[in-house]
């Protein structure tokens, strides 16, 4: 490949959005949304445990048999696991949801990432062209920060990843 020939890479683009009423609001359904599919996973989780303890002790001839008893604490140990899991999920969405009433109007905070190409060239600065965000504004994008552009003034930036 010669000097002057672009090539097309890949980079991570920073959505940064500003913290509006509706921001907030849509952030704060999302969350509780999510709460709520957690919680509804641990009831089916724990159904859905009981139920096959039932059905192995019911299958077996003898419930008190020691293989019954390692499959029965087999299962346990699966739910226990899974029920961990989300559990701790559902910790972090509640401590997102805290985070997230706890913003102040006109903040900016990291939303997400998206994927993007961006040609480069000898002599670019790579570091500038892989920097880059896109700043949001309920929606509509205000900025784009970073990569060939100037940043514009900011406010405080803090990580909350919905």
């Amino acid at each position: 490949m010669t000097d002057g020939h672009p090539l097309t890479i890949k980079r991570t683009i920073t959505v940064r959005a500003v913290v509006t009423p509706r921001w907030k609001e849509d952030a704060e359904r999302e969350l509780s949304a999510a709460v709520s599919n957690s919680d509804q996973q641990l009831a089916q989780l724990e159904q859905e445990g009981q139920q096959l303890v039932s059905e192995i002790r019911r299958q077996s001839l003898n419930p008190l048999d020691p293989r019954v008893q390692e499959q029965v604490g087999s299962v346990q140990q699966q739910v226990a696991s899974k029920r961990s899991e989300l559990e701790e999920q559902k910790r972090t969405l509640l401590e997102q949801q805290r985070q997230v009433r706890e913003l102040v109007f006109e903040q900016i905070v990291d939303q997400g990432q998206i994927e993007g190409t961006c040609k480069i060239r000898v002599g670019d600065n790579l570091v500038q062209k892989l920097q880059v965000a896109v700043l949001v504004r309920d929606g509509v994008i205000e900025a784009i920060e970073g990569g060939e552009t100037t940043a514009p003034e900011t406010t405080t930036s803090e990580s909350i990843s919905l």
